[in-house]
């Protein structure tokens, strides 16, 4: 069986209602994010949705907020900055984003899963300026939709 190790991670339930994110299966890559209480995003609206969480991201380490396919596929709402970012440093509580992109107001009830959250080592980048791009490794030979896709 594969297992890969594990980060420890300090988290802060903030708000009455608050779940731990979870992993619906073990083999998944990122944690469902549960909504505390029911929330009601108007249409054509962005709403900041409480997680009731407060995490201590070790530093070296990021996560991530995703959409949840499910529901983006079954509702018109998307993470308006997917993904979003939790850096180390940050102290408050997160908020997943969410816009209703669809002709309706969305409701999700308390429990509902809302978003997926990642772990992610961060890596510093240093840029290296050169005179062409180009000619380092392979050119595909194209731009934006030059793939056929």
């Amino acid at each position: 069986m594969f297992t890969t190790p594990a980060l420890t991670i300090a988290i802060e339930l903030c708000r009455p209602g608050a779940v731990l994110p979870r992993y619906a299966n073990p083999t998944d890559g990122g944690m469902d994010i549960i909504n505390p209480r029911a929330i009601t995003i108007p249409a054509g609206q962005t709403v900041i949705a409480p997680t009731g969480l407060k995490v201590a991201v070790p530093e070296g380490w990021m996560l991530l907020v995703f959409p949840r396919s499910g529901m983006s596929a079954k509702t018109g709402l998307r993470v308006a900055n997917s993904p979003g970012l939790i850096d180390a440093g940050y102290r408050d509580e997160v908020g997943v984003i969410l816009h209703n992109t669809g002709g309706e107001d969305v409701h999700l009830d308390a429990g509902a899963r809302i978003a997926q959250l990642v772990v992610v080592q961060r890596t510093e980048i240093r840029f290296a300026v050169v005179d062409a791009v180009k000619t380092i490794g392979t050119d595909r030979g194209g731009g934006f939709g030059s793939s056929g896709a």
